[in-house]
């Protein structure tokens, strides 16, 4: 029950793209036309949102922990998904697993997602059961009980999924294999579920540290969204989570890139690869350290150049040239430390994997020698803007944008201020942004070829 898709898939590259585009379009969180959302915080240190929708009697809960694999000690970066894990695992008065079972047998659903930065749990049930799923998730996040016998059996489940989602795709390994060569020095090089040898020797300390260090109220955000008031939610709160004791503030200590000097790419072949594959990804600033517009430019430029079937770049080379069976853009500014500008792109059946390569070069010199014409602007503008009306209507939706932006070190006020700051973009704004992040030493660029059975099976 603890890995989900959205678990499972955390950290790879189309999951941080798919993770990205549900960030940028962030509404803003407090004006009613959008959705409305209200924060307040409890004596321990814990921050709560409530964003109301009453369209249906139900209610979606998240408690978002300030702590993803990022945050692990060396040799032990993926403790944080091992441990999203061995939460669903019991407590002093639940059984293993009765976290689950009781969320199920009401007709609700459940699960949790470990990223490099934070490790959400989730919920939805009908409103009536709030009460019941906000205990149990006080309750596991200060009485977990772990032993041997419970850790060392999912530490195989966990090595198990390793296999399953990453050794045995082949795009999962090419992700690995950019991150590692994206990121020198800071620990988002290093992949969300760990590596296999340092998996293997996990121990219940190692989880028992990772929980003790950032499970606490003081590092939290409980969000609640759907069928609720403010009075409800509160009383709720103050009620399950105000018990707990704070825990020791915790500062988010790593390691920092140094500025990059050489272009990078890494290359994979595989037999049971059928259809060539391209990532590019470029190092770039975030929403939390981007000076002026520039994150809400590249925002914006990623519109542009790949928004749905209007993009500059689908229109050149899926529609036009028919050089691409698919291309894509994804800006991640939400990330806590350093964002990245991606592009992934697939050759029609038969097609060079060079050649489109080549053309993403020359639309990017394009892109970089005459700028973004007005109407596109105009035009990104508008499809970003009417995501965001779209965005109310979800009751799930808001909730998950306000916790992974709060979790990540980000505001409310924030997000209340997206929809101006797209606004305000100019075509000047994306060429600057665009100038300082498509630099060549700023990047990777991963290929993923099919290579004939013989030869793989050659030493």
């Amino acid at each position: 029950m603890t890995g989900g898709p959205a678990a499972k898939a955390a950290g790879l590259l189309l999951a941080a793209a798919l993770l990205t585009i549900a960030l940028v379009l962030a509404p803003r969180a407090s004006h009613a036309e959008i959705f409305e959302a209200h924060e307040f915080a409890l004596p321990n240190g814990l921050t709560v949102v409530v964003v109301p929708n009453h369209l249906s009697p139900v209610v979606v809960q998240a408690v978002v922990y300030k702590a993803g694999a990022a945050d692990g000690l060396p040799g032990k970066n993926g403790i944080a998904h091992f441990l999203e894990h061995l939460m669903f695992k019991g407590t002093e008065t639940l059984a293993p697993g009765q976290f689950s079972r009781d969320v199920d047998k009401r007709g609700g659903s459940d699960n949790a997602y470990t990223s490099q930065d934070v490790t959400v749990y989730h919920q939805e049930i009908a409103k009536e059961h709030l009460e019941l799923i906000m205990r149990m998730e006080a309750d596991r996040m200060v009485n977990l009980r772990l032993t041997d016998a419970i850790v060392l059996p999912e530490r195989d489940v966990v090595l198990q999924e390793r296999g399953e989602r990453i050794d045995n795709q082949s795009g999962a390994r090419l992700g690995e294999a950019v991150d590692a060569v994206l990121y020198r020095n800071h620990p988002y090089r290093l992949p969300v579920i760990g590596w296999r040898h340092e998996m293997e020797a996990y121990t219940t300390e190692d989880a028992l540290d990772f929980y003790q260090r950032f499970y606490a109220p003081n590092n939290a955000v409980l969000v609640v969204g759907g069928d609720v008031t403010v009075e409800e939610v509160r009383r709720l709160a103050e009620k399950h989570f105000a018990p707990i004791p704070k825990g020791e503030t915790v500062t988010r200590q790593r390691l920092q890139e140094p500025p990059p000097s050489a272009l990078r790419r890494v290359a994979l072949s595989d037999e049971r690869v059928r259809q060539p594959h391209l990532i590019r990804s470029y190092l770039a600033p975030n929403h939390r350290n981007a000076t002026g517009n520039e994150g809400y430019a590249l925002t914006v430029l990623s519109e542009i150049l790949t928004g749905g079937t209007a993009g500059r770049l689908y229109l050149r080379m899926v529609i036009e040239q028919q050089s691409a069976l698919g291309i894509d853009t994804g800006y991640d500014g939400g990330a806590h430390d350093i964002g990245r500008f991606n592009f992934y792109g697939t050759p029609r059946q038969g097609g060079d994997l060079a050649a489109l390569e080549q053309e993403i070069d020359r639309q990017i010199a394009i892109l970089l020698k005459d700028g973004v014409t007005g109407q596109e602007l105009a035009d990104a503008k508008r499809r970003l803007q009417i995501a965001t009306v779209k965005a109310r209507d979800s009751v799930s939706g808001p909730v998950f944008m306000v916790a992974e932006a709060l979790g990540k070190g980000r505001t409310l006020a924030d997000m209340q201020a997206w929809p101006e700051r797209i606004a305000a973009v100019t075509a000047a704004d994306v060429l600057q942004a665009a100038t300082q992040v498509f630099q060549p030493e700023n990047s990777v660029t991963g290929t993923l070829l099919p290579r004939p059975a013989q030869e793989a099976s050659q030493p």
